[in-house]
């Protein structure tokens, strides 16, 4: 191969990737996640550092126990921070794939991220839990209520 021929490859090389980081940064600037606490009255939202970025506090949270306020926005910006760490991830995997660099990424994640295995199960909606047997084979066989 020529040097000139090897060099006009290289330099082509090095625009694709160029251009590859710069819509990686593209993407990773709009990520971010949000989370609201299951009462509802905190809801924090977080940049694709993790970072937190906003804060609000319903006013039913005046009188409460510090403490349990405290803890209920480290738990919502726990669970904002996967949700953002989850769309780093699938960018950096959907641009560079699996190896060492998404390996490295992950493994700085405090809080994991969304789809890692270890997300809380959400309940099924009461409409699955209903128990639609017919009369006849629920009374013959009733469910177990005194687990």
């Amino acid at each position: 191969m020529e040097p000139d021929q090897w060099l006009a490859q290289y330099g082509q090389k090095i625009e694709q990737a160029k251009q590859s980081a710069t819509a990686v940064q593209e993407q990773l600037g709009d990520v971010g996640g949000s989370a609201t606490s299951p009462d509802g009255l905190i809801t924090v939202t977080v940049n694709a550092s993790g970072a937190l970025t906003n804060l609000v506090l319903r006013p039913q949270l005046r009188g409460e126990d510090p403490e349990r306020v405290s803890g209920a926005i480290m738990t919502a910006v726990a669970q904002a921070q996967r949700a953002a760490a989850g769309q780093v991830v699938q960018i950096m995997s959907e641009s560079f794939g699996d190896g060492p660099a998404l390996d490295f990424v992950k493994s700085k994640m405090p809080n994991g991220y969304s789809g890692d295995g270890t997300d809380a199960v959400e309940p099924e909606p009461e409409i699955q839990r209903r128990d639609t047997r017919p009369d006849d084979d629920y009374f013959t066989n009733p469910p177990d209520v005194m687990a």
